[in-house]
């Protein structure tokens, strides 16, 4: 898929999510804290969302990341601070979703996330470097090896020091 294939393709999902909220684009904009005029050109697709942007969507929507982002392994989203793959999805039969995602962290940086759904909860497993991630405010630190697990449902940050953080990270959204 190219790039503005994929860009499309994100635009087009979250044009049809909103619409299935029946929420208006100015609402969306509101709860998303982003410009009408840019989420009207991210869901025609005339714009790239950043992972940050994509997330500030997410939330007011209801639905994971990877439903906006694309569910399919090796989709890539990226923002100032951070990288993200998507390694697997699973939908289970209660209608939860498991997404499991490759993140890098880049040196230095701190992201903050704002809050997920209801009962959302994040793992965290530190592959390389040591990351200082959870409820901003209540945050753990991890170095290789070590996790970190915490309810998502609150704004949430991920901080690396000097040097890049790689973690697998596991997302765990309850189903409705």
């Amino acid at each position: 898929m190219t790039i503005d294939e994929r860009r499309r393709a994100v635009g087009s999902r979250i044009a049809a999510t909103r619409s299935e909220r029946g929420m208006s684009l100015s609402e969306l904009a509101r709860r998303a804290g982003i410009g009408k005029g840019s989420l009207s050109e991210i869901e025609s697709g005339r714009r790239n969302p950043t992972l940050d942007t994509l997330y500030a969507i997410a939330g007011p929507l209801g639905v994971p990341l990877t439903a906006l982002l694309g569910e399919e392994a090796g989709t890539e989203g990226s923002g100032d601070h951070l990288r993200a793959r998507v390694l697997h999805v699973e939908h289970h039969p209660d209608g939860a979703t498991t997404e499991v995602v490759w993140l890098t962290v880049l040196p230095g940086a701190t992201r903050v996330s704002p809050a997920h759904g209801p009962g959302v909860t994040e793992y965290i497993l530190v592959v390389q470097g040591e990351l200082t991630a959870g409820p901003v405010g209540a945050e753990s630190t991890a170095a290789s090896g070590d996790s970190i697990t915490w309810r998502s449902d609150v704004e949430h940050s991920y901080r690396s020091g000097d040097e890049p953080v790689h973690a697998v990270l596991t997302i765990r959204s309850p189903g409705t």
